[in-house]
């Protein structure tokens, strides 16, 4: 059976474009709710891994029950209590100013806070272990230079930790862009979304699932490319036995 390529460049039943920029459309979003929930994940793992290394028990088991929940409640379901449940749970003033919002905006705002804070736990346990793979004199060193803790993790630990973690970090940026599709379930325009309304107007089943596979492993690909390079620039290069660097 030969596939009909021709099929992306015919005119889509609605808004006077061809299904090709659907797929565009559905791109660009996955791309930007990606990138926008990766630095969420980011900032928010990187605080909560922080918790978990700190001497004061209470701010360790704060952030051992966040990594607990986010961890392990399964994806599906955290997007369907951010989207049904938590508008519900809100002042009534604010809920319906949350469900006021055009569809569209309200699926990306709760999809990137679901994929922040799901992955913001996975990360969190990365950057605790990262931590804690540092020898404990560097902790001491920072002190006893006279620094805050604050600065102690600022410019000594934390700097440490992410050359430690990159590789898995890189590993979880993959699967943050394959977590995406998981949004089209409380309908977000993304890629997977688009692949589906394509398959219910034109029926080319194979066609739209290839592109969109295509168009995934592109990102893949792009995202794995960038953090090599950031692991090899952050990288410290290997000082030869009686020799010092500059």
């Amino acid at each position: 059976m030969g596939l009909n390529w021709g099929i992306f460049f015919e005119d889509a039943p609605f808004g006077g474009v061809k299904y090709y920029q659907w797929l565009l459309d559905g791109f660009a979003n996955t791309a930007l709710l990606f990138v926008s929930s990766w630095t969420m994940a980011f900032i928010v793992g990187s605080l909560v891994g922080i918790l978990r290394t700190l001497p004061n028990r209470c701010l360790r088991a704060l952030g051992t029950a966040y990594v607990e929940i986010f961890r392990n409640i399964p994806l599906l379901v955290q997007f369907f209590i951010w989207y049904a449940v938590i508008p519900e749970l809100l002042p009534r003033s604010a809920g319906i100013w949350v469900k006021r919002i055009d569809p569209p905006v309200q699926s990306f705002l709760f999809s990137l806070v679901c994929l922040g804070f799901f992955t913001g736990g996975r990360i969190a346990e990365q950057v605790r272990s990262g931590i804690e793979a540092l020898s404990k004199g560097q902790r001491k060193a920072g002190l006893a230079l006279g620094m805050t803790m604050a600065q102690t993790y600022r410019h000594i630990l934390m700097p440490n930790a992410y050359r430690i973690i990159m590789p898995p970090l890189t590993s979880e940026s993959l699967n943050l862009i394959k977590n995406t599709a998981v949004a089209s379930t409380i309908g977000l325009i993304d890629l997977t979304f688009q692949a589906y309304r394509l398959l219910d107007f034109s029926a080319n089943s194979y066609e739209s699932f290839i592109a969109i596979t295509l168009a995934y492993v592109f990102l893949c690909l792009i995202t794995l490319s960038i953090m090599r390079w950031i692991e090899r620039r952050i990288r410290v290069a290997p000082t030869a036995p009686g020799r010092s660097r500059a």
